[in-house]
């Protein structure tokens, strides 16, 4: 898997009067690591109820501290609102997608498509999974085995589930890597990232224990070693999550002069045929099949009026789910286009600028109190966010972009204020 678990990222400190994040850090006892042997206890009956031995527990636990450092925790004295770290929630789109590493990944992702090509289709035939899906996820989630997860598993899933924003999901995690080792996965292969995926491509340990196969036919699944287990495994929980085999990630498009970007996100789903009466047109190519003209999508623009459309059918949503940002699952389909031999998107990136966290946060906040349903408050500009900018700019006469700024968050103060 990958960071599918995407939240609010933060500077990991602990504080009372003042901030002292690096004594928290490296202090060998505290009241906070109190706090966390404590938790560690708790969590000992629902290992052993979901098939942990004491022993797996205890030598897990043992020395164990919780990484302050990690995003996603709340803590006294630290921001409630802060994306560091997130580059989905951080860089413009423009930024993301940038043109020069979309080549470069995708240069190599045909050599290494070449080289397993054997095995992607065998996945392809046994899944329905996109082999070139698979294969950007690669380069997108390891830079094609070059990118090593920094972290220690059970020490990032048990500062989550402690004192993370979702800590009931990740103390469910947590078990779950503890059941991990139990079932023999050496500690040593438990190398994660900050949200505490694991292997090649990636994998919650819940998702582990419902996805992992074996892509090699040696009888083993090693998403750790083995590069046909690791696309094996990603495929079948594609295929979980309900990939539609022969359809599309999905499709840029040119709108019509008649709509706007406030039509924006999943609530709008409708089948390609009605958007195409609405206006909009495949970008590049003369019109949609008759088969893409039933495909039920939703309109999709990650930089509101600012960069090219898109109209995201089931699987977009599929690789949504493996990691729950439009930017990335826009980069996945677009960089599976390019490996098989497709170009450059059709429109460009306009320059804008990206807002601050805060400014997200308090103008989400600020258009729920105006009657704008918002269902988070965090700080992150998903589709909901742009679709309900779009609309209050375009109730109030303003210039429709589905973009948050200072400028609109200020328009909502006053209107908050009259």
């Amino acid at each position: 898997m990958n960071d599918g678990y995407v939240l609010t990222a933060l500077r990991g400190a602990f504080s009372a009067a003042i901030v002292f994040a690096s004594a928290v850090a490296t202090a060998p006892m505290s009241y906070a690591d109190e706090g966390f042997r404590a938790f560690l206890q708790s969590v000992r009956t629902d290992a052993e109820q979901a098939g942990v031995s004491r022993a797996t527990f205890d030598a897990a636990i043992a020395g164990l501290e919780p990484g302050y450092k990690l995003p996603d925790l709340i803590l006294p004295g630290k921001p409630k609102v802060d994306n560091q770290g997130q580059a989905e929630f951080t860089k413009t789109a423009a930024d993301y997608m940038s043109k020069p590493y979309m080549e470069k990944l995708a240069n190599q992702g045909r050599a290494f498509f070449k080289q397993h090509e054997a095995a992607l289709k065998r996945i392809e035939k046994a899944t329905g999974v996109d082999p070139y899906i698979l294969v950007a996820i690669w380069g997108r989630e390891t830079a094609y085995g070059s990118y090593k997860l920094p972290h220690d598993a059970i020490r990032v899933l048990a500062t989550l589930a402690y004192k993370g924003r979702r800590s009931d999901m990740f103390r469910q995690e947590f078990i779950a890597a503890l059941k991990m080792l139990e079932v023999g996965v050496p500690r040593s292969d438990m190398k994660s990232s900050w949200a505490g995926a694991v292997g090649l491509t990636q994998f919650m340990p819940t998702e582990y224990f419902k996805h992992a196969a074996d892509g090699d036919g040696d009888g083993k699944a090693d998403i750790w070693r083995s590069i046909p287990d690791a696309l094996a495994s990603a495929a079948r929980q594609l295929q979980g999550k309900g990939w539609v085999r022969g359809e599309s990630w999905g499709y840029e498009v040119i709108a019509g002069p008649k709509t706007n970007c406030s039509l924006e996100g999943p609530p709008d789903a409708r089948p390609i045929s009605e958007w195409v009466k609405l206006g909009y047109a495949p970008a590049k190519k003369k019109a949609f099949s008759d088969a893409e003209l039933s495909q039920v999508a939703y309109l999709m623009m990650p930089a509101g009026a600012y960069g090219p459309a898109f109209l995201a059918p089931e699987n977009f949503k599929v690789i949504r789910l493996y990691n729950t940002s439009d930017l990335y699952a826009l980069f996945v389909g677009h960089l599976a286009d390019r490996i098989r031999g497709g170009g450059d998107f059709a429109s460009d990136w306009k320059a804008f600028e990206q807002p601050k966290t805060r400014t997200v946060h308090d103008l989400q906040e600020r258009l729920k109190g105006l009657g704008y349903p918002m269902d988070k408050i965090d700080g992150k500009i998903g589709s909901n966010t742009r679709k309900q900018i779009g609309l209050y700019q375009k109730a109030n006469g303003l210039k429709v972009d589905c973009w948050p700024s200072d400028a609109v968050l200020a328009h909502a103060n006053t209107e908050a204020g009259r």
